[in-house]
């Protein structure tokens, strides 16, 4: 059986990266990994005959950097049909990439997958908000979203050929919805398979670069993808969340940062895109 190829972004979580490798070694398909490294300060020694590293030299996002394995994957007409990305800290468990092929045989228009993380929701896509997420309509197999996520997620060659890879202006947060819009546009589907279990306990940024880039992107993907009237109502009710979330916690989101959501919104108006501003990614 051919190997089925795997990117791991990883960045500063040896470790973590280790155990994730461990996981996909352990399914019950073969795999052939490829690890994009986004400028780690160190690196463990895991290239072996089914594993390549290929060092980015700095940190390019999630997106930027599953780009660089997504274009070697569409390079080689010899990799197979799908691709599978996953952060460094995704555990699949033994049975979860298997699952997902065997119910995406049955899915000849799905351009986009992904696992199930067991939190009973499905990523949705509302032209207002951006992505969110609704309760699960399914138990089993196949569930239509609007998007995968990306703790585990399977392209489609003939779908990445047609309608290309993750823009990066992103870096990281929102890439996938708007790679979904992208695909069903062009008549692809996306979805969640139940059951096709995967684990991702762990969130390695900053509260402050998570609230910008979720922001910032999201107002980024409502304007390109529902229009300027309503990307204007969504700033909106985003300085409301900023003004009542700055006098009152409790309506504060998980992630919430004064200074990302200041930062977030101005870059929006500016057009400024891509990584983060570098202070914002400094952990205190």
């Amino acid at each position: 059986m051919q190997p089925l190829s795997v990117v791991i972004v990883h960045r500063d979580q040896p470790k973590r990266l280790v155990d994730t490798i461990d996981a996909f070694r352990a399914q019950d398909v073969p795999v052939s990994i490829t690890i994009v490294d986004n400028g780690s300060a160190v690196m463990p020694p895991v290239e072996a005959a089914d594993v390549t590293v290929v060092l980015a030299g700095s940190n390019l996002g999630f997106g930027p950097a599953a780009n660089v394995g997504y274009r070697a994957f569409l390079a080689d007409a010899d990799a197979g049909e799908w691709v599978v990305l996953a952060p460094h800290d995704a555990l699949p468990e033994p049975t979860c990439l298997s699952h997902m092929l065997g119910v995406l045989a049955q899915q000849p228009r799905a351009g986009l997958a992904c696992a199930d993380v067991g939190d009973g929701a499905t990523p949705v896509i509302d032209p207002y908000f951006g992505g969110i997420l609704m309760p699960a309509s399914v138990d089993e197999g196949w569930e239509p979203a609007g998007h995968p996520h990306g703790t585990l997620m399977f392209a489609r060659r003939a779908c990445l050929d047609e309608i290309g890879i993750f823009d990066e202006r992103y870096f990281a947060y929102c890439e996938e919805a708007d790679l979904a819009l992208r695909a069903r546009s062009a008549g692809w589907e996306s979805g969640l398979v139940r059951g096709a279990m995967v684990k991702n306990p762990n969130i390695g940024s900053t509260a402050a670069a998570i609230d910008y880039l979720q922001l910032r992107n999201t107002l980024l993907l409502v304007r390109d993808h529902s229009g300027r009237y309503h990307a204007f109502i969504r700033f909106c009710i985003a300085l409301w969340h900023l003004a009542s979330g700055a006098v009152v916690p409790a309506r504060r989101g998980p992630y919430w940062n004064l200074e990302g959501r200041v930062h977030g919104l101005l870059d929006f108006v500016r057009g400024r895109f891509g990584p983060p501003p570098p202070h914002l990614l400094v952990k205190r």
